[in-house]
């Protein structure tokens, strides 16, 4: 069986790949072009459109951390703008312009079949109980293109980890807000990433820190406890768990899946697509060079 630890480097590896989308300047730019406005609609809008013309609701619900306000902001307005088949056509054109110039010759013609449709073809065998995003990105068809195709597969992995760990951490009574001050109890992020990213106020925020000192999770200045520690690790060691049983069936191509993504996620990074620290919570990882 695939380990836990396994699962996670790999969404390290293709999480600069996914996340040059909300960075990178072509991205926004294909949006913008087609009546989207602003960042935030531009960003709401082009996640959610492979579910369709939802409302801001479910959005809100399977976003699962971002204020409420930002999300009904930009919909239903959006799709007013633009249908959800334009936008997600605007959103690969950006992301694929993106990763060409950021990737340049990089790209192997082998990673492109090892971390695009090998990819794909093992996680069209995942289960996708309680995964509405990941269910609705690996619906959507695949890019001919092949940097279209590695960015459409990261993709698809991300919303499959992500769909699981929101399921984690609701299990755990951990709400949108609270995930954020954990995540800088951690040490991962910094409160200004997090609460100016994710529209939380101060009032919000403070009530959701005093709530997880209630429980035992968090010191008086911001750091987790030691009860805190124990719960986000369980929280991703189930969150990489599940990740990894999906993998199962990628388990020989694994290994030489996760050296071609690392490298490919060295050259995007050192481009500058990813900052440090970023609303994502993803902290820079130890083989990942400054």
């Amino acid at each position: 069986m695939i380990e836990p630890a396994s699962a996670r480097r790999l969404w390290q590896a293709l999480e600069p790949i996914h996340s040059s989308v909300y960075f990178a300047p072509e991205p926004q730019e294909a949006l913008t072009a087609i009546g989207l406005k602003g960042f935030w609609m531009g960003y709401v809008a082009s996640r959610a459109a492979a579910m369709g013309p939802v409302s801001a609701p479910v959005v809100q619900a399977t976003f699962a951390n971002f204020h409420p306000s930002l999300i009904s902001r930009a919909l239903p307005d959006a799709w007013e703008r633009a249908d959800p088949a334009t936008v997600l056509a605007a959103r690969l054109d950006g992301a694929t312009r993106a990763l060409r110039r950021l990737l340049g010759a990089a790209l192997a013609d082998a990673d492109r079949d090892l971390l695009g449709e090998q990819l794909l073809d093992a996680l069209e065998r995942a289960d996708p109980l309680g995964r509405p995003l990941f269910a609705a990105h690996l619906a959507l068809a695949r890019p001919t293109n092949p940097v279209g195709l590695l960015w459409h597969a990261a993709t698809v992995f991300r919303e499959h980890r992500g769909d699981g760990h929101v399921a984690a951490l609701t299990a755990e009574g951990v709400t949108g807000v609270d995930a954020h001050v954990l995540a800088v109890g951690r040490g991962v992020t910094d409160r200004p990433t997090q609460q100016g990213a994710r529209r939380w106020s101060d009032e919000e925020w403070d009530s959701a820190a005093a709530g997880l000192r209630r429980r035992g999770l968090l010191e008086a200045d911001g750091r987790l406890t030691e009860h805190g520690r124990d719960l986000v690790l369980r929280i991703e060691t189930i969150t990489d768990r599940r990740s990894a049983a999906a993998l199962e069936p990628y388990r020989d191509a694994l290994p030489a899946a996760l050296v071609a993504a690392e490298a490919l996620a060295r050259t995007v990074v050192a481009a500058g697509a990813v900052p440090f620290p970023n609303p994502m919570g993803y902290a820079r990882p130890s083989w990942l060079a400054a």
